[in-house]
């Protein structure tokens, strides 16, 4: 465990660092957007990249391996939706809420996080993870949200969501690293060396661009007068530590059972990517488009609190029985 511990605490203590630095206002606000497309159009990206290149293109798209994180999505989503639509909570707040149930912070967190844990073979299933989110579980939820908001059909919503997520950078960056590691494509030294440079700047400052966007949302919330109770945001973050990561370890040891291709370390990686913590960007999308951001904000800020002990005492769990 203290192995585990002395692994996870750099990357959460860069989270608090954000988090202090916005408080503080050392940070301003108006900082925030430019760390935050720095990360998602240049850092992340070439970290991606430099996965997918290094990656088997099968290993990405192992059907075993996409259909039971996928399933797992679906049911948490379903769960979710099912047990906190209520009179106070409408359907696009349901929906984000499930959304921040089963989205976990995998791009800005858990690729470097696991890969440091479990060496650079868990790179495969934790990027595999990131496209399934981007395309099926964001889409569905978007979709889901806007159609019980609008009354638009289900399926134009979903299409238009569907468009949103393929505008998003790293499904292309995971594509274009897997088709360069496919044909056995050799940068120019130049140009692979600022792939580099920006990939080993992706981890630190996405983690610290957590911790500073959660504390401005806390702080607009608070300033607008939006209190959220804890029994609204309480138990999501809830399923989205405890129930989520359950339910994707049950469904692959079954399928390994039955055979399936799944080994036991992408099982692990796989259990693990469910264990993070919710998507800090999931807060941004519930602001887009009109939902309860301060309700998202508390679950987003709950479970990335509460993940030092849950994600970390999974972990070693989980290590030490391999």
């Amino acid at each position: 465990m203290l192995a585990v511990l002395l692994t996870t605490f750099p990357f959460f203590a860069l989270v608090l660092c954000g988090w202090l630095a916005a408080e503080r206002r050392l940070l301003p606000d108006s900082a925030i957007p430019g760390l935050n497309g720095f990360v998602l159009f240049f850092a992340l990206p070439c970290l991606l990249f430099r996965f997918g290149r290094d990656t088997p293109v099968l290993e990405l798209l192992n059907p075993a391996l996409l259909g039971v994180y996928v399933g797992a999505a679906l049911l948490i989503v379903f769960f979710t939706i099912a047990t906190t639509l209520s009179a106070r909570v409408g359907m696009k707040d349901a929906a984000f809420g499930a959304l921040v149930a089963a989205f976990p912070n995998t791009g800005f967190m858990g690729v470097p996080l696991i890969v440091a844990l479990l060496g650079s073979a868990a790179a495969g299933p934790v990027v595999s993870t990131i496209l399934a989110d981007l395309f099926v579980t964001s889409s569905l939820c978007i979709a889901l949200a806007q159609a019980g908001a609008s009354g638009v059909a289900g399926r134009a919503a979903f299409v238009q969501a569907l468009k949103a997520a393929g505008s998003n950078p790293l499904p292309w960056a995971i594509g274009l690293g897997a088709v360069a590691g496919a044909s056995g494509l050799v940068l120019p030294a130049p140009l692979g060396k600022v792939i580099s440079m920006l990939g080993d700047a992706a981890s630190p400052v996405a983690l610290f661009t957590i911790g500073a966007v959660l504390s401005r949302s806390g702080r607009a919330n608070r300033a607008a007068g939006r209190v959220t109770p804890p029994a609204l945001y309480l138990p999501v973050a809830a399923i989205k530590l405890l129930l989520h990561p359950a339910l994707v370890f049950a469904l692959g040891a079954a399928v390994r059972w039955m055979g399936a291709p799944l080994s036991g370390g992408q099982l692990v990686a796989l259990t693990l990517a469910a264990a993070l913590p919710s998507a800090s960007n999931v807060s941004l999308l519930a602001e887009r488009y009109g939902a309860d951001n301060g309700r998202v904000a508390r679950i987003i800020l709950a479970s990335t609190a509460l993940a030092f002990l849950t994600f970390s005492g999974l972990a070693a769990a989980l290590i030490e029985a391999a």
